[in-house]
């Protein structure tokens, strides 16, 4: 069934209503008491049809039509010569093109009933094999018109599909360019800066080494503070371009790396098992707990070693950063916030954390179903 919004009246709900409503005002002057009373019934059942006809939305308005042909049908047959036939054949018209089945079936029976009723009220039999020409007519065009209206209806569904399928093709490709670009970003400018990074670092050790003036190694030191700001920023600039989630592995390698750059120690990550796709929640922990427990390292345990262990098993993936300052640390008096929030976020997961000194540094452990 074709559907429209209701709201104000258009041009052809007024057309509409004229065909019923005027052939009725055509007859008042004829009119005795039966005819005012199917009058007036079909004039104040024509006042809805002005909003609601076409919209298929409303129980009552099968009953409405129907009463109207019926009301125009019964004027037609008891006064001669009178234009209620307009009536009742424009709304059996818009029945059939609007309405379901049963309507259409009822409106038909209603117009075959008046014509039968009609002729044998007047005598006027040789009148009424046209007449039910005209009803067949009017069936027909009016199944035409709704066969038509479907089909246009599905063209412009198809196209309004097409259109979608054809935007999202254009952004699934604008996805895949971008993805691609930061793809390279990464794999070609972070590493050609941290790679830059290290060298300028050697060649501040060597002028160091060697006894080179304050100047020149102030220089270096600048130049190494430069690549690791750019090594940042490919970073930013990476993610910003990235729909997709970045892996985790590469993630913390990066965070080793800058690590590596600000404190001049060794960080080693050691992947175990086979790396697959993470939940955000899961991959968003883990990267926390490794900026976390670096953060700590930096403060307590400067230039200490760093060994991060990421480990797929077969339900959980499991993360031990570990630092190594040659002695066993100091047990901590209580949790910082940054340890707390680690326990609290990985306990949202439904995973296990553990924190606490080991014989020659400070380890972290935590594990998340994944």
């Amino acid at each position: 069934m074709i559907t429209r919004r209701l709201g104000r009246p258009q041009a052809q709900d007024w057309v509409r209503w004229g065909f019923v409503a005027v052939p009725m005002f055509a007859a008042m002057p004829r009119a005795n008491t039966l005819s005012w009373i199917l009058i007036g019934i079909t004039l104040a059942l024509s006042l809805p049809l002005l909003w609601i006809f076409g919209t298929g939305g409303r129980r009552w308005l099968p009953v409405v039509t129907v009463t109207v042909i019926a009301a125009a049908g019964t004027l037609w047959a008891i006064v001669p010569n009178s234009w209620a036939s307009v009536t009742m054949f424009s709304t059996t018209f818009f029945v059939v093109l609007w309405l379901s089945k049963l309507p259409i079936i009822l409106a038909v029976g209603i117009d075959l009933a008046a014509i039968s009723f009609w002729a044998g009220y007047h005598h006027a039999w040789e009148g009424a094999l046209p007449t039910y020409a005209i009803v067949a007519v009017i069936v027909l065009l009016g199944l035409n018109r709704r066969t038509r209206l479907a089909r246009i209806e599905q063209t412009e569904l198809a196209l309004a599909r097409a259109q979608t399928a054809t935007e999202e093709h254009a952004r699934a490709a604008a996805l895949a360019e971008r993805a691609r670009i930061a793809r390279e970003l990464h794999d070609v400018l972070a590493h050609s800066l941290a790679g830059l990074s290290l060298n300028l670092q050697g060649a501040r050790l060597m002028l160091v080494r060697d006894g080179a003036s304050p100047d020149a190694v102030t220089q270096i030191e600048r130049a190494q503070k430069l690549a690791s700001e750019g090594l940042a920023e490919a970073r930013k600039a990476v993610a910003a371009l990235r729909e997709d989630a970045v892996p985790v592995e590469r993630t913390i390698a990066d965070l080793l790396t800058a690590y590596r750059l600000d404190s001049g120690a060794r960080a080693d990550l050691t992947i175990e098992g086979e790396p697959r796709e993470l939940d955000p929640a899961v991959g968003t922990a883990l990267v926390r707990a490794v900026q976390e427990a670096l953060a700590n390292t930096r403060k307590h345990a400067a230039q200490a070693e760093v060994d991060v262990t990421l480990d797929y098993g077969g339900g959980s993936v499991a993360l031990t950063v570990a630092d190594r300052q040659g002695r066993r640390p100091p047990d901590a008096p209580a949790a910082g916030y940054g340890l707390r929030g680690m326990s609290e976020r990985v306990a949202l997961l439904d995973g296990r954390f553990e924190s606490g000194p080991g014989e020659d540094g400070w380890r972290i452990h935590l594990t998340v179903p994944a």
